[in-house]
């Protein structure tokens, strides 16, 4: 019989749930402890085979579908804020409102630095850069930007010998960005500048992506998507829940709006579950626990209602 499960966000920014939908989660089956955190709780459902996490290679094959044969390293355009304590990373990605005239404006005067190195830079999407090098090169550890955003840089950057060649390269990069009169005049139209790359995510394409859902139904979420792509099942986001056949899993981590997330997910998904739709309908949230709700749980009145997703 089909299931289906709802990606949430970390339980704290869910808030308390409505009546009903507390009653349903105090007769739920909870498993804890799974793993906390967005890397965690997509593993959960989509594995890469091996099971490394190469983030770069997944959403390059998504944008461009050239990754085979590389290795892939990101390179996103960042803003970086100096302060009295060292310097804070703001703002990356999405945040900064690129488009492709300021991809046609920066990329060509990093292309030298990134080309004499033997590391070509491109960007198939505004806001997603990346450096393509040879499937053998060493790589470093990197953070990604949402583990870094608001921290210090300096926390995050390569460390020792291994990543002495990464600072440089970062160093040039930031000088280029910063002495580049585009960037003044993003200034000058109210837009934040594009002083930084910040590098992260480094891997080569996996050979699969394994899971055990029929469709994944993506959001917002750039991995989640390129994952779902890579496993072969990746469908779109209705604006509410459908039924369907198999399993399904409906990517619902970007949205806050517990009051939306009740009205258009939780509440049809549960008339779904007691209709006999589905089977079985799973609330996996990012702090690594899940509710599983099945028909048969509305016996057991004589649990108490759940004032919150927390377990």
């Amino acid at each position: 019989m089909a299931c289906a499960t709802l990606l949430l966000p970390e339980a704290r920014r869910l808030g308390a749930p409505a009546a009903d939908i507390g009653a349903a989660l105090g007769r739920a089956d909870v498993a804890r402890g799974l793993g906390e955190g967005r890397r965690a709780q997509l593993q959960r459902h989509l594995q890469p085979v091996p099971g490394h996490w190469p983030v770069a290679a997944l959403t390059r094959q998504l944008d461009a579908g050239d990754a085979a044969g590389a290795l892939w390293l990101r390179a996103d355009p960042c803003r970086i804020q100096p302060d009295i304590n060292g310097a804070r990373l703001l703002d990356h990605g999405p945040t900064l409102d690129l488009d492709a005239g300021d991809v046609a404006q920066l990329l060509p005067a990093l292309r030298p630095l990134f080309g004499d190195a033997g590391m070509p830079i491109d960007a198939p999407m505004p806001w997603r850069w990346y450096l393509r090098l040879s499937p053998s090169t060493p790589l470093p550890a990197f953070t990604s930007p949402e583990d870094a955003l608001g921290t210090d840089v300096f926390d995050h950057l390569a460390g020792g010998d291994a990543g002495r060649r990464w600072r440089s390269l970062l160093t040039e990069a930031q000088v280029v960005l910063h002495n580049h009169p585009w960037n003044a005049r993003r200034i000058a139209a109210g837009k934040r500048p594009v002083n930084s790359l910040w590098f992260w995510g480094g891997g080569v394409l996996p050979d699969a992506v394994r899971s055990t859902h029929a469709r994944v139904h993506g959001g917002d979420d750039e991995l989640a998507c390129a994952l779902a792509h890579a496993a072969g099942n990746a469908a779109p986001l209705p604006r509410q829940f459908e039924a369907g056949e198999g399993s399904a899993l409906f990517d619902l981590t970007a949205m806050r709006d517990i009051a939306t997330l009740e009205h258009a997910w939780l509440r049809p998904a549960m008339a779904a579950l007691h209709a006999g739709s589905i089977g079985m309908l799973a609330l996996d949230t990012a702090d690594g626990v899940v509710f599983e709700l099945r028909r048969g749980q509305r016996w057991r009145f004589w649990r108490k209602p759940r004032a919150d997703f927390q377990a």
